[in-house]
């Protein structure tokens, strides 16, 4: 199936999604299986795909130094990312008081039986200590069974760390890996086959179970997430390709398909695989990919971070709790450690955003509130997790000096040719209707 296929028979889905959703919400509501059965294929590509990446990214590096060097450079840039993204949440909760006046249709005893739920979930997430422990598999068939990516990632890094300082008889386990790899891609081909189906019963479900109205109620934070967001963009993802002289529209357009994906499904890992191969095709050296991409996932969720400076503020303005600078900067600095726990998977967020809460003694009433919006909210912040992570492979190759301009070059010929060949069809087809 062509790119520019696919991306066109997504979009449809999306709006069939939200017609039947409206229209007949009953039919609707009975489709979300279809969206299940699509985010488990997708789950069963990441483990066995991220661990042959993230393994064949470091010792393809060839030696422990040279890996040193790659992941010194990666750490910096997320951490003057991530900040910048705590900053601009902070900053534009403040101007937009999303949590002010706020009213919501919800009976308050559902909500606190919300809260309740949710703080038992978050006193395990709590204690820096245990949440430090916990990033060390006891197995790795074990954090691969329960899809723990940092887990995974641990593992790797020990693993590609060993065959580095074995050598050559390493070898014949990296080409194992590498056609791993081919092969999972390939796999990935397939399943993608099958998204338009399950972004229709996704959105559909969503759209069937709340209604359209539910956009109405929560206007405020949503218009403030997504306007925060796109500021983020702007200010800093776009400046970040500047710097590099890398184009971020066509960074962008290459990126289309794996974004709507990520959008639709509000799931990092739905669009992981097709992202990491865009991205080796659009000029950015596998090693790169396979170390910073499954790295980001962990460490780099700004769209994720952006959200969790913005709800602290929301669900501390609900119960009329007015926090200064000085407490702001506070939980920033506390942000910039939780949020680097949380993976690419929806309501993870409203997890973590409970921690952070009970931490520093603010009601989580917030959190239940948020629940009813997660899934619109997680869209939007999961689509600039997929960006970012992309556009911090592109900054670190170029840091590298090893991005192929050639290649991009050819690959966003390639793309506008197939775009254009797609809208010669439709006009072709149009004609022949008409006729």
């Amino acid at each position: 199936m062509k790119h520019s296929k696919l991306t066109a028979l997504i979009f449809i889905a999306l709006i069939l999604g939200v017609i039947a959703g409206h229209f007949a919400p009953d039919f609707a509501v009975k489709m979300k299986p279809l969206a299940v059965i699509f985010l488990r294929m997708v789950k069963m590509i990441i483990a066995p795909l991220l661990f042959a990446t993230l393994v064949i990214g470091i010792a393809g590096h060839g030696s422990a130094n040279r890996l040193g060097k790659i992941g010194l450079k990666t750490i910096v840039y997320f951490e003057i990312v991530t900040t910048l993204a705590l900053i601009i949440g902070l900053t534009m909760a403040n101007i937009f008081k999303p949590g002010i006046g706020f009213v919501t249709g919800k009976t308050l005893h559902a909500i606190h039986m919300q809260e309740a739920g949710l703080m038992a979930a978050a006193q395990a997430h709590t204690s820096v200590s245990e949440m430090v422990t916990t990033i060390f598999p006891t197995s790795i068939i074990d954090a691969m069974a329960q899809g723990n990516l940092l887990q995974i990632v641990v593992f790797s890094i020990f693993f590609a760390l060993a065959m580095i300082a074995v050598g050559e008889k390493s070898k014949p386990v990296i080409d194992v890996l590498n056609s791993v790899s081919q092969i999972m891609f390939k796999f990935t081909e397939y399943v993608m086959y099958f998204a338009p189906v399950g972004i229709f019963g996704a959105i559909a479900s969503t759209v069937g179970a709340n209604g359209l109205s539910v956009l109405k109620s929560y206007f405020k934070i949503i218009g403030a997430l997504y306007t925060a967001l796109a500021v983020f963009v702007i200010l800093v993802l776009v400046i970040a390709c500047k710097l590099v002289k890398i184009s971020f529209r066509n960074l962008i357009r290459a990126l289309q398909e794996p974004a709507i994906l990520a959008f639709t499904t509000a799931s990092s890992e739905a669009a992981f695989p097709k992202a990491m191969d865009i991205m080796e095709r659009f000029g950015v050296p596998k090693n790169i990919v396979g170390f910073v991409m499954p790295t980001g996932y962990t460490f780099n969720l700004d769209g994720s971070t952006l959200y969790l400076a913005m709800a602290v503020i929301f669900s501390s303005q609900i119960v009329g709790i007015n926090l200064d600078i000085n407490q702001q900067i506070v939980i920033m600095l506390a942000l910039m450690l939780t949020s680097k726990g949380i993976a690419g998977v929806p309501r993870v967020s409203l997890i973590v955003l409970a921690g952070t809460l009970a931490s520093f003694n603010i009601p989580i009433l917030g959190v239940a509130i948020l629940l009813g919006i997660d899934q619109i909210l997680d869209m939007g912040r999961t689509t600039v997790n997929l960006i970012g992570n992309c556009v911090a492979t592109v900054v670190v190759a170029r840091w590298e000096k090893a991005f192929d301009y050639d290649k991009m070059n050819e690959f966003v010929k390639l793309s506008k040719e197939e775009s254009l060949t797609s809208d010669i069809k439709n006009k072709l087809r149009g004609n022949k209707d008409e006729q």
